[in-house]
């Protein structure tokens, strides 16, 4: 009986106490679509990522006529002009890699860009999106966005109008 008693009241509490957590969602990819600074930023980073691709296609390009030039006259060549020309393919190749690398590597400069330029923003999204929830109460925000386990939400939990209020955009 005491056993049946601790289990009901156990239930009970588990019941309230999740009728009192209070949720909400927001769509990441609808609040910064909606702010200037983000395009804005999206659109310094694409144009230096494709100077810096054309760059490095540059390297790689010239590595390929050395080679195409060194096929076309290998015949011509001594031994010693052969290792000579290879060597020096092999450090053109080397030089494009290295170059890639350098701007698109994971710790390279189109990340460091990437951080410099988008990680301010994400910042005051953040902030928004906790004055948001410390104002209405809410133990736990979503993104709608980012997760693939959201089938279905009320779009009366949706808060990303909200987030941009606080943003200074108004929708």
């Amino acid at each position: 009986m005491k056993k049946l008693t601790l289990a009901i009241i156990a239930i009970v509490a588990c019941t309230f106490g999740a009728y009192a957590q209070k949720f909400a969602l927001i769509d990441m990819e609808y609040i910064l679509n909606n702010i200037p600074a983000y395009e804005i930023a999206n659109e310094q980073l694409n144009q230096i990522s494709q100077r810096w691709q054309k760059e490095v296609e540059a390297k790689a390009s010239e590595a390929q006529t050395l080679y195409k030039n060194f096929q076309n006259d290998m015949v011509f060549l001594t031994d010693e002009q052969k290792s000579k020309k290879e060597a020096e393919i092999v450090a053109k190749e080397k030089e494009a890699t290295e170059l890639r690398y350098k701007y698109f590597g994971p710790e390279g400069e189109l990340n460091k860009k990437r951080l410099a330029l988008i990680q301010p923003i994400q910042d005051e999204i953040y902030n928004a999106v906790k004055k948001v929830s410390e104002e209405r109460g809410y133990q736990c925000i979503f993104d709608r966005a980012s997760s693939a386990n959201i089938i279905f939400a009320s779009p009366r939990i949706d808060v990303s109008n909200e987030v941009l209020a606080k943003l200074g955009y108004s929708r």
